[in-house]
């Protein structure tokens, strides 16, 4: 039997909240900036909805709506009660007074961005593309009608083949760059930045596309360690895991970044230092599996980003 998360019977799908827009530059910061106005970092969610909200973010009703979307499926807010909204983390390490990367210009921004989208299975579309779908290529009707038999199979309620096709398209939107055209606008012409990641293309076919898998360059070892502690925690309460599972299991490491098995044991071969002995790669007695040495910590590992920045800054000073 297939397992993860769409098989358990407390599963929710979610198939809209993006109001069909794709996200886009500057969005998660206007976001963090709105909710820490009053120098907290707690808002009512009343400043995505009331009289100025249009005039706080800069864009229309629906776009407001869209962003308030994406920043909480970035790890940037979360819901702090029924009426407010907090900033997580990672919001305050990218975003905050002294944060990382305020302008959204590494890559190890945009590669945590989409571990929190896709590694998780609260967006649908995005968690069912990178772990559950089995192609490379595909058109927007080939993932649509899986995620409709997958909905059908599983009996969720209320799933219409009309707002799977509009998640299907907002979900190729985010991650293909969008091909040039003199009848764009210059709102509609400005692309996700998740395109620069490079994970779906087009292929040149009428409406085809393709997962590139393989190596990646960009992605620096911090949030690949980040990536497997945060999905150890929630896949096993174990002190070991398999290759098999990093590699292969819904919501993995490997699964969503696109690795191979070779790049993915060169990667897990070099996790002892990139987590300071936490984690430890073996291959003893045949068993390939990476080893713990202590109790799981995922909003200490976030630290370990901050490894691939100083990476970035250490290239741009040479």
């Amino acid at each position: 039997m297939s397992k993860g998360p769409f098989f358990e019977d407390d599963y929710k799908p979610l198939f809209s909240g993006h109001e069909t827009f794709p996200l886009r530059y500057g969005w998660l910061k206007k976001v963090y900036d709105a909710v820490t106005e009053d120098g907290k970092d707690i808002a009512s969610k009343n400043i995505f909805s009331d009289a100025n909200s249009i005039a706080r973010f800069g864009v229309g009703k629906n776009m407001v709506a869209s962003m308030r979307y994406w920043a909480a499926a970035c790890g940037i807010i979360g819901d702090a009660s029924a009426n407010q909204v907090c900033i997580r983390p990672l919001g305050h390490k990218l975003f905050g007074k002294d944060g990382l990367d305020p302008y959204m210009e590494s890559p190890a921004t945009l590669w945590t961005l989409h571990w929190w989208l896709c590694g998780r299975a609260d967006r649908t579309t995005w968690f069912w593309a990178f772990s559950h779908f089995s192609h490379l290529t595909f058109e927007r009707e080939t993932l649509a009608k899986g995620l409709l038999s997958i909905a059908n199979d599983r009996g969720w309620p209320r799933v219409s083949p009309a707002t799977v096709k509009r998640d299907v398209e907002c979900f190729v939107r985010t991650y293909a760059a969008k091909a040039g055209s003199t009848h764009l606008s210059h709102e509609d012409a400005l692309e996700s930045p998740l395109t620069e990641l490079g994970l779906v293309r087009a292929t040149g076919k009428k409406d085809g596309f393709r997962f590139v898998r393989g190596p990646k360059a960009t992605l620096g070892d911090g949030v690949f360690a980040y990536a497997l502690i945060d999905f150890w925690q929630r896949y096993a309460n174990s002190k070991t895991l398999s290759f098999e599972a990093i590699a292969h299991a819904p919501g993995s490491p490997g699964r969503v970044f696109a690795l191979d098995e070779g790049d993915l044991a060169d990667r897990l071969a070099e996790i002892e230092d990139a987590t300071d002995g936490l984690l430890r790669w073996s291959e003893t007695a045949g068993l390939k599996q990476v080893i713990r040495s202590s109790e799981l910590d995922v909003e200490a590992a976030l630290g370990l980003v901050d490894a691939d920045f100083r990476v970035r800054d250490r290239r741009r000073a040479a």
